[in-house]
């Protein structure tokens, strides 16, 4: 060993030990603050699909895929940086010796070529990543950024780092190469070979490589572990046990997506018959109140942005985006933490749980924080915006496209919850639904004796259940299907179709109420089971004596669609939902529903996101439309699980958009763009949004937003009246 190894050696294991010693600090702090959460037990269950999740989404990069070239550029980066840790590894042994390298592997050819493989398309990679970055700057002219918001030296650090170290390797076989050392032939590894021709034959060049190479690699381990909020770099491992505990490992969208998680104390599911507020958790008041997976969530965001670049409320001008909202509750969380490990915290009756000498120690800085309000204003200080977390349409954008699997919706929903059924604290106009709900049962507050008005001046009988027994499908109409005059038609046209095609379906009639998706979605969890055990209750005696299978409900509205068949389990009540689009879609497959008249103009399809993203129904509304149209449908540019949402969802069809562009208008401006002259939908609450969209440009004469149901009538029965345009005052 000359002396170049003894100071390269020194110089290596100096800045390693001090490294570790602060990635282990790192680790144990990250630990202890995402233990803070609550308990999630629910999380343990089924660890073979879990395990097989993990290991199918990161190895196999399934959720970055969707995005093309930035996903096969970070699928190459990511296996550089695992793969390539082996060369960080033999480089503590090249700064010992010019001809060191790995022990038994390190000599196999096989070696050699798989690594410089990675080495050379990790390069390409990192520099297509750094390109793609620098192009979506937030600062660049032409708008918004999905990067806006995120902290940009961290990324920018992190990628010259990976380049840096990439560079190094070749670096030091290229020495290796031009010292005669190297034991790899030029056909495994060109391009080691190519560097090694214009070095200089310099026999401490090695040692003198690696040792930099090292000091690179330590020196981002220090920095990431000097900053544990530091996302962009902490993902690398923790995206791992992110993925793993993921709520619905088995789903093949977003595992926040179509339920919402139940709401929750110490772990278990609230009753409500028994809930006493001041012993039980309502909803999250307090960051320490999220479940632990919620705190790992919020370590785990990347700051990519993604979810920003799709979110509803963000491209419209709200305050809102989903990547910032969950990098304040990550900042908040663990400036709080020291006051939290410290045994400090409110205990739900508000009083402090920390003696002052346990709080005596602690700075001034994490004591502020503790004191800020979870929901509040800027003057108020509050760490979430109450403007923030009333535009979410819970559309689930953001969860479809996170490449690590957080759980926004469920998140902003947890807060809500709180708002509403303790604080009190929700948009006023929202109050009218919620108080219609209660006192009603339905949204709009109409009478209960008006639920089957639309069956009125129908050729044919609309059965009830307990009319008749030997029905198949329970048509559950819903409160827009049976009040709002635009739905109604839609409900016509479906209960026509249905008695068309031979169908045995019944109603409930003035037995059905409203399924509680807005009360649930508004965060008022007590109406939503209120409603929901009411329903439950009845449909299991409709059902009487029927296994799951033949327990079938068909359902006009999404979000009726995804509670009745993803939320009532949680309630007792097990039933098979189809979409009203899919039962059709299956009668005209096998023949029962004959399209006989084209419909033409041009037909493009807006894809409700409880339907499409939500629960992964995309193939057979535009099946519907493609036998009905007799030709292709025009797409707009947002489509299937990108879909660009109406507005309505999240309880937001009761409550005013005052900031920004309404995010109807925008939806409406993509289809009207694609000079299709109607807009199939397939959720009422779509055609209402979609329909004042429309209006408010002007274009109802141009334009006409009809539900899928309605076209394909058209084109089955086109002698029927369909009574023009869906043009009907808005009911809510």
């Amino acid at each position: 060993m000359g002396s170049v190894q003894i100071v390269t050696t020194i110089l290596a294991a100096a800045i390693t030990a001090v490294a570790v010693w602060l990635a282990v600090r790192a680790v144990l702090k990250l630990v202890a603050v995402i233990r803070l959460g609550q308990p999630a037990p629910e999380r343990f269950t089924d660890k073979v699909a879990r395990a097989r999740t993990m290991l199918v989404e990161t190895a196999g990069h399934t959720r970055m895929l969707k995005w093309g070239v930035v996903g096969a550029a970070h699928w190459f980066v990511m296996v550089g940086f695992v793969v390539l840790s082996l060369l960080v590894l033999e480089a503590y042994f090249e700064v010992v010796t010019t001809d060191g390298g790995l022990p038994i592997i390190g000599h196999w050819t096989i070696f050699g070529l798989v690594t410089e493989i990675i080495g050379v398309l990790g390069l390409i990679g990192i520099l297509v990543l750094m390109a793609i970055r620098l192009r979506n700057r937030p600062t660049r002219p032409g708008g918004r950024s999905r990067f806006t918001g995120s902290t940009m030296w961290q990324g920018y650090f992190v990628e010259w780092i990976v380049l840096l170290v990439l560079i190094f390797g070749f670096v030091i076989r290229g020495f290796k190469v031009a010292t005669d050392h190297f034991e790899f032939p030029l056909w495994a590894t060109p391009v080691s070979h190519a560097v090694g021709a214009v070095l200089p034959d310099w026999a401490d060049g090695v040692s003198v490589a690696a040792a930099i190479k090292i000091i690179i690699s330590m020196t981002w381990l220090i920095v990431i572990s000097l900053n544990v909020t530091m996302g962009v770099a902490w993902h690398r491992f923790l995206a791992f046990p992110n993925i793993f505990f993921k709520r619905e490992p088995t789903k093949p969208a977003g595992s926040g997506l179509g339920a919402l998680r139940p709401m929750t104390s110490q772990g278990k599911p609230l009753d409500f018959e028994e809930a006493d507020p001041e012993k039980d958790q309502f909803g999250v008041a307090h960051v320490e109140q999220f479940s632990w997976k919620g705190l790992l969530d919020f370590s785990t965001c990347t700051e990519c942005g993604r979810c920003q670049s799709q979110c509803p409320a963000w491209n419209t001008g709200k305050p809102l985006s989903p990547k910032l909202l969950i990098l304040s509750l990550r900042d908040h969380a663990y400036a709080k933490a020291p006051y939290l490990l410290a045994g400090g915290g409110k205990d739900l009756t508000g009083e402090e749980k920390a003696t002052q000498a346990q709080l005596a120690h602690l700075d001034v800085l994490a004591l502020a924080e503790a004191d800020k309000p979870l929901i509040g204003t800027a003057e108020e200080g509050g760490v979430i915006d109450p403007d923030v977390l009333w535009s979410c349409t819970t559309c689930g954008a953001c969860v479809e496209q996170c490449p690590v699997d957080i759980e926004h919706v469920d998140h902003i929903v947890d807060m809500r919850r709180y708002q509403v059924l303790i604080e009190s604290s929700f948009p006023s106009e929202a109050g009218v639904m919620l108080r219609n709900l209660e006192n009603k049962g339905n949204p709009w507050g109409a009478p209960q004796n008006t639920r089957e008005d639309w069956t009125k001046g129908l050729d044919f009988e609309v059965p009830r259940v307990g009319e008749v027994d030997d029905f198949e499908y329970l048509f559950w109409v819903g409160c827009a299907g049976a009040f709002e005059d635009r739905a109604k038609k839609t409900t016509r046209a479906v209960a026509t179709l249905l008695n068309e095609a031979g169908v045995k379906f019944a109603i409930l009639g003035e037995g059905e109420t409203c399924s509680g998706d807005p009360a649930r979605r508004i965060g008022n969890e007590f109406v939503f089971q209120m409603l929901a055990q009411q329903n439950v209750e009845t449909l299991n005696e409709a059902f009487d004596g029927r296994e799951k299978a033949k327990r079938k409900i068909v359902a006009t509205c999404p979000h009726c669609f995804n509670t009745l068949g993803n939320e009532y389990g949680q309630l007792g009540g097990e039933f098979e939902v189809v979409h009203h689009t899919q039962l059709l879609a299956h009668l005209v497959a096998t023949g029962k529903l004959t399209p006989v008249q084209p419909v033409d103009g041009g037909v493009t399809y807006h894809d409700p996101c409880y339907l499409g993203r939500h629960n992964r129904v995309f193939a057979a509304p535009r099946e519907v439309l493609g036998d009905a149209i007799a030709g292709d449908l025009t797409e707009m540019p947002r489509n299937s699980e990108r879909s660009f949402c109406c507005g309505a969802g999240g309880a937001r069809m009761w409550m005013e958009e005052k900031i920004g562009k309404r995010i109807n208008v925008d939806r409406v401006e993509e289809a009207m763009a694609t000079g299709a002259k109607t807009v199939a939908v397939g959720c009422p609450f779509c055609s209402t949004m979609l329909n004042d969209g429309v209006n408010g440009k002007g274009a109802g004469e141009q334009v006409e937003v009809i539900d899928v149901a309605s076209v394909l009538l058209r084109s089955v029965k086109p002698e029927q009246p369909q009574g023009g345009k869906e043009t009907a005052p808005v009911g809510g």
